[in-house]
């Protein structure tokens, strides 16, 4: 019997699992993507190098595979190409959200709108296009964000129009940062389009669901954990959420108002939400599965439940029998600013049974010489998988300020919120990557030079930094001798203090690590050496070492 296609659009780590559960499904596999050597093509039965944003072409390709190879359905997700799985999609006859649907979730001004008109909480918001990069056209531009910018008032936040991954978005805290961030956004737009909206304070949160025949199903409730302003890095997620059932419930009705208002009807939607003050308020909704490991992992993982077979089976128009079967009833509990609104669909849950854990591992600035410890990483109790970058030696490498430039991650499963946290960032903190010595980014890190509309970014591993001056640190720790020897009082208090760097370690903690790892080392002026450790952890302790060994050949 001939094996019916299905048509997955993306071939990277985020499609991985697609990919596979669409050939757990019998499905014969067909893959395309922009890059004939993405990580998983060679996983599909067949690939076709065709660029996601190419709807005509995807179309022109997905009729060809319904005449001649039975094809059922196209499926995304972690790609930012709803719409063209919608576009191709709703022309054959396929059971997916309506092109108009996906545009207005994938597009954030209409996205807004809709929230708008519907009553959907969402911060105020205006949106902007830049109609070409001459400077008088960047400066009219900038004069009608900073106009707007001042109405909303500071901190406000800038987004390009139409990407993900935060990629171009950032907070702008007063005017002097309002002209780059917003040409920076405008670059990073398909469009040259960008948003300017109000700043939402409050716990953040992405919320996975499957629609399906008038019911959605939340799939995956986890907190996001963000940092370093002015940029929102996403340093992990955990689930299930720790937030208490009521605002679960707000945060649940709100996403399914925001998804009624954007009119997706049939297949998957993924949202970015906060609890202010104010109650919810919806950052983004999407027409997708969510990336970040969460709907192909930590949710699975967590749930015991495929979350991705099931919404490929809805886009075949197959029952999802396995998510009819898992799922429990849950309230519609609305906050009291939305309490006179109808209820949008029947609310279900699939439940976590145990807990899932996704932490991320970044570097400072630098030119890469060596990464490792991924065997002790994954040898951490509860990691299930870790996810290095491909980051070769003589690669360059920056503090993030996307989520695309994070340096890897790790995804863990416990019997606790805690469990979990603690065993992925052990993990992370099991890898080291190792910087070339004697060069100039990192050391202009070192030194704190900063961009004007970028104040205290990027941050210092550890806040002690601030009162290394106050010691007395003349003179030099001996050659190969450790350096928590002869430590005065003072910088023991500073190395005592509980706080830790980006990768999941404690002053006290990193000094460790260096004895342990690096026995060896020259003769170190002692304020040096203790002011790049505070300022950049042990990459920045082990780059000074390097340097200065470097310096006497």
């Amino acid at each position: 019997m001939k094996k019916e296609s299905m048509l997955i659009l993306g071939a990277g780590i985020m499609q991985k699992n697609a990919i596979l559960g669409a050939k757990n499904l019998g499905f014969n596999t067909v893959v395309i993507d922009s890059n004939p050597n993405a990580p998983f093509v060679s996983l599909a039965d067949e690939f076709f190098p065709i660029d996601l944003k190419d709807r005509e072409g995807i179309l022109c390709l997905a009729s060809r595979l319904k005449a001649e190879k039975g094809l059922k359905g196209i499926f995304t997700a972690g790609t930012d190409f709803s719409a063209s799985v919608s576009y191709a999609g709703e022309k054959l006859g396929f059971d997916v959200h309506s092109f108009n649907s996906t545009l207005n979730a994938s597009i954030k001004p209409r996205m807004r709108a809709c929230f708008d008109s519907f009553g959907v909480p969402s911060p105020k918001y205006s949106s902007f296009s830049l109609q070409s990069f001459d400077e008088l056209s960047k400066k009219r531009f900038v004069e009608q964000v900073l106009a707007f910018s001042k109405q909303i008032g500071f901190p406000c936040v800038v987004k390009p129009a139409d990407n993900m991954g935060a990629r171009g978005c950032r907070m702008i805290r007063c005017e002097s940062e309002v002209e780059n961030a917003v040409i920076v956004a405008a670059k990073n737009s398909r469009s040259n389009t960008i948003i300017i909206e109000e700043y939402m304070d409050g716990p953040e949160f992405s919320i996975d669901a499957l629609i399906y025949e008038g019911t959605m199903t939340i799939t995956g409730f986890a907190d996001r954990h963000i940092f370093y302003k002015p940029y929102f890095i996403e340093t992990g997620h955990t689930m299930p959420s720790s937030a208490d059932q009521q605002m679960k419930l707000e945060l649940i009705a709100a996403f399914a108002l925001g998804v009624k208002s954007l009119g997706l009807t049939c297949g998957a939607a993924k949202a970015d939400i906060k609890y202010t003050k104010k109650g919810p308020q919806i950052g983004e909704i999407a027409a997708r599965l969510s990336g970040g490991f969460m709907s192909g992992w930590t949710f699975p993982y967590s749930s015991d439940f495929n979350l991705i077979e099931q919404g490929i089976l809805i886009s075949c128009g197959k029952e999802p029998q396995e998510l009819l079967k898992k799922r429990k009833v849950i309230d519609y509990l609305p906050p009291e600013n939305l309490r006179s609104m109808k209820k949008p669909f029947e609310l279900y849950e699939i439940p976590s049974i145990r807990y899932s854990a996704e932490r991320a591992w970044i570097s400072i600035p630098g030119i890469v010489q060596s990464v490792e410890g991924f065997d002790e990483c994954a040898q951490v109790p509860f990691v299930q998988n870790v996810f290095p970058q491909p980051l070769k030696p003589g690669a360059e490498i920056d503090f993030p300020r996307n989520n695309v430039e994070k340096c890897g991650n790790v995804v863990s499963t416990a019997g606790s919120f805690e469990e979990a946290s603690l065993c992925a960032q052990k993990a992370c903190s099991n890898i080291f990557i190792r910087l070339q010595a004697n060069n100039r980014k990192t050391m202009d890190f070192l030194d704190c030079v900063e961009e004007e509309d970028e104040k205290g970014f990027p941050p210092s591993a550890f806040d002690a930094v601030n009162y290394l001056d106050m010691l007395n640190l003349d003179g030099f720790i001996p050659k190969d001798e450790s350096i928590l020897k002869d430590v005065p009082a003072g910088l023991l208090e500073l190395l005592e203090k509980d706080q830790k760097d980006w990768n999941y370690l404690t002053a006290m903690e990193t000094a460790l690590k260096f004895d342990k790892k690096f026995p060896s080392h020259p003769e170190l002026p002692k304020k040096m050496f203790w002011k790049a450790l505070f300022r950049g952890g042990l990459q920045a302790a082990v780059y000074v070492c390097d340097s200065i060994s470097d310096n006497h050949r």
